[in-house]
């Protein structure tokens, strides 16, 4: 191998000298120096001098073996396509319940829940603080009566559910199993995800309520709970994508999300769980940009990265507690509001990105998302174009297709190699949470944000239709989403909600919610004790007042 890496080198500086430098003083390049989002400058050419330490066996192995790099699964996408999940959600229960009958019907194969922003904070749709807000980017749920409303007709035992909620996640997952069990399928039959991830809320997206160590004691309630009663169930998404559409370039997500990843592993360890018993059912979330090479390395590297820092931390006894799967989303940050057209094509480049990357399910923005919620139209091509994707263009047929590339390989072993940096940075801080307080983190993505929008206002990114290529007035119009229509279904919904207290037992109610602030004052687990309130049609908000009475409200630093 030596010899062989000698020969390169020679035959490079005789390429440089005799044909690379004649072109170059004839037609220079397009500018000095090519990076990407992580600041990685990118070379001209990548050769085999790149990977003269690389170990196949060490670095890569084979797809379903560690270090995972290749894939979790021995056949991948040749023995089962992944989940094609469209976000959606808004208005009432029954607005979005024909949305997502709708997405079925169009071969979406797994559903995925968007929740408005009062549910997300714990608030009913006529708190004060709800005011103008119900229903507006996303589903509103104030009792299991809206729970039951929103899965009429879908049964739950045959279809995976992946709900983006956080801070209220014990009392949504609650109502959730409520209604299975009205349909008759067990907790144990339930297949899909709560995102329950409360840190990157500190950290980029702000749906918190309670402070860091009591949100993280309901975040292992929810870990306890599914591996004792639902062994199918993910527990959580350990979610990059937000810090990424904060601003985060592609190694501070990764980096980030794997330092949270394992948080919550250390948090469930001191409630006294094996590794074991939950590690193979976290899964995470993450973003796709643009920079298509870079965002394929980045879920390369995130695989081999967790299995060898979970492998080296726990020493799991199940190889499964090593595997990292998560579900991708298109970059809702990148889309464009000036010819939305363009949206298609981008989104298309960055699904392909994921699917090379071997995501386990994926959803694709819809190219009107920058104007308003998607149409059904655009959710239509968005499914389409995953549809395309899995079944016409033949990147399905092999495993991992890119492996083996010089600048593929050398690029995860960078990335890995970055996010490791920041890694040892947060665990010198005394470990995520401590860096969160800190605002370590939220300063990091607030600086690169501020970093890309200068570059991109400087002309030095280009973004087509913003700094480039820019039309003077937009010859194409297109149908968007009627927004004035969610005024009329806030009134519905708040209508429903009254009607729902007046018909509910009201002594049941009482018990239920006692119930559960004595549990709450003795550190129990506390998903029982919710179920029993989400079936007594206690409101979201009357099961959160409990808890922001017994834990508090969250206050966030400033970070300037």
């Amino acid at each position: 191998m030596g010899g062989f890496i000698e020969e390169v080198e020679k035959s490079m500086k005789k390429w440089e000298e005799k044909v690379l430098n004649m072109f170059l003083s004839k037609r220079p390049e397009r500018k000095p120096v090519f990076t990407n989002s992580s600041g990685v400058e990118i070379k001209r050419v990548y050769t085999p001098l790149e990977l003269a330490d690389f170990n196949y066996l060490r670095d890569l192995g084979f797809p379903g073996s560690y270090p995972f790099t290749r894939g979790p699964y021995a056949t991948m996408y040749r023995g089962r396509l992944w989940t094609m999940r469209q976000y959606a959600g808004f208005g009432t229960a029954d607005e979005t319940n024909r949305r997502f009958k709708y997405l079925l019907e169009q071969g979406q194969t797994g559903l995925s829940v968007a929740f408005d922003l009062p549910t997300q904070i714990g608030y009913d749709s006529d708190h004060p603080m709800a005011r103008g807000e119900v229903g507006k980017v996303g589903v509103a749920i104030d009792t299991l009566r809206d729970m039951e409303r929103l899965f009429e007709g879908i049964p739950l035992a045959k279809v995976s559910t992946s709900m983006t909620i956080n801070a209220p996640t014990n009392v949504i997952l609650a109502m959730y199993v409520s209604v299975g069990l009205m349909q008759g399928a067990k907790p144990e039959q339930l297949t899909g995800t709560v995102q329950n991830d409360i840190l990157k809320e500190y950290i980029a997206r702000g749906t918190y309520i309670y402070p860091p160590e009591p949100s993280m004691k309901l975040t292992a309630d929810i870990f306890e709970y599914c591996s004792r009663n639902m062994p199918r169930w993910n527990s959580i998404s350990i979610s990059g994508y937000h810090m990424r559409e904060a601003g985060a370039n592609a190694a501070q997500e990764l980096a980030f999300t794997i330092a949270n990843g394992l948080t919550y592993i250390d948090y469930a360890l001191e409630r006294g769980l094996n590794v074991d018993d939950f590690a193979p059912r976290l899964s995470f979330f993450f973003a796709c940009h643009n920079n298509f090479f870079e965002e394929i390395a980045k879920f390369r590297a995130a695989r081999r990265i967790w299995a060898k820092m979970v492998k080296e931390k726990y020493n799991p006894r199940k190889e499964r507690s090593l595997l990292l799967r998560f579900h991708t989303q298109t970059s809702g940050v990148t889309l464009t509001a000036q010819q939305p057209m363009n949206n298609v094509v981008r989104v298309a480049y960055q699904a392909l990105a994921a699917v090379l990357g071997g995501t386990q399910s994926l959803h694709t923005n819809s190219m009107d998302e920058a104007l308003a919620l998607p149409s059904e139209t655009a959710v239509k091509l968005a499914l389409r174009t995953q549809q395309i994707l899995a079944y016409e263009t033949g990147v399905t047929d092999t495993i991992d297709p890119l492996a083996g590339s010089y600048y593929v390989e050398w690029l995860t072993s960078e990335l890995e190699e970055r996010a490791m940096n920041y890694i040892d940075k947060v665990d010198k801080m005394g470990g995520m949470v401590k860096a969160i307080e800190r605002g370590y983190v939220q300063r990091e993505i607030l600086n690169t944000a501020y970093n890309y929008q200068k570059q991109i206002e400087r002309g030095e990114l280009v973004v087509v239709g913003i700094n480039k290529f820019v039309e003077e007035e937009e010859k194409l119009r297109i149908e968007v989403f009627n927004m004035s229509r969610l005024e009329k279904l806030a009134e519905t919904q708040i209508y429903e909600l009254n009607k729902v207290r007046k018909e509910r037992n009201k002594a049941k109610v009482e018990e239920a919610l006692s119930k559960l602030e004595r549990k709450a004052e003795k550190d129990e687990n506390l998903v029982p004790s919710i179920i029993e309130a989400a079936k007594s049609y206690c409101t979201l908000g009357e099961i959160c007042g409990v808890l922001r009475r017994i834990y508090g409200e969250y206050e966030a630093p400033s970070i300037v």
